[in-house]
């Protein structure tokens, strides 16, 4: 059941992201496209309470909890990010804004994009780390929780490899090829916007 509440919600996702996004820059309702983004949220909190209510129920902790909850730390540290990147290719698709900058491929504007990506990532495993924690407590010594240590350890493990290559990129800047300007620096879609 929960993985299916998982899919519901990524589904979800998708399709509120694009009624918002077409709300704003097919049909020009600001303000509806607003409540629609802001709906997203919901689905997260639907997501937590059925999981907490289905441990509450007895069942045995799974790798379905596990993936509840890393699903639910990845949409807190990228869902906004996410939104943002797709606002303004939808703006410039459907309403007419320039084209917004891609992310930096060279040098170390790449190295300070990798580390802020890679800050989100941490912000995802911390905020999986600590539901995973909420329902180890939660669910005590009456049940096996070997299943939530093991996706803790797999989001400490991914925001550590994800450090690691964001850190390769500081120690070893790919330089841009020879005969090619230096590219612009990487702005959200938010600064492309207000220009």
């Amino acid at each position: 059941m929960i993985v299916a509440l998982i899919i519901a919600c990524e589904v979800g996702f998708w399709v509120l992201l694009a009624l918002g996004l077409a709300v704003r820059y097919l049909l020009k309702r600001r303000r509806t496209s607003v409540v629609l983004l802001l709906c997203e949220p919901v689905l997260e909190l639907v997501l937590f309470v059925v999981t907490a209510i289905d441990l509450k129920n007895g069942a045995e902790p799974s790798w379905e909890h596990g993936l509840a909850a890393l699903y639910i730390g990845f949409t807190v540290a990228y869902g906004h990010y996410t939104i943002r990147w797709l606002d303004g290719h939808a703006a410039h698709r459907l309403g007419g804004a320039p084209k917004p900058v891609g992310p930096p491929r060279y040098g170390m504007p790449r190295a300070r994009h990798g580390g802020r990506l890679w800050l989100r990532t941490l912000l995802a495993a911390a905020v999986a780390c600590a539901l995973l924690q909420g329902a180890v407590w939660y669910v005590g010594d009456s049940g096996d929780v070997s299943s939530l240590r093991s996706f803790q350890w797999a989001a400490l493990r991914a925001a550590g490899i994800h450090g690691l290559v964001a850190l390769a990129y500081l120690i070893w800047p790919k330089k841009a090829p020879a005969g090619t300007e230096d590219e612009q620096p990487f702005t959200s879609p938010k600064e492309s916007a207000r220009r």
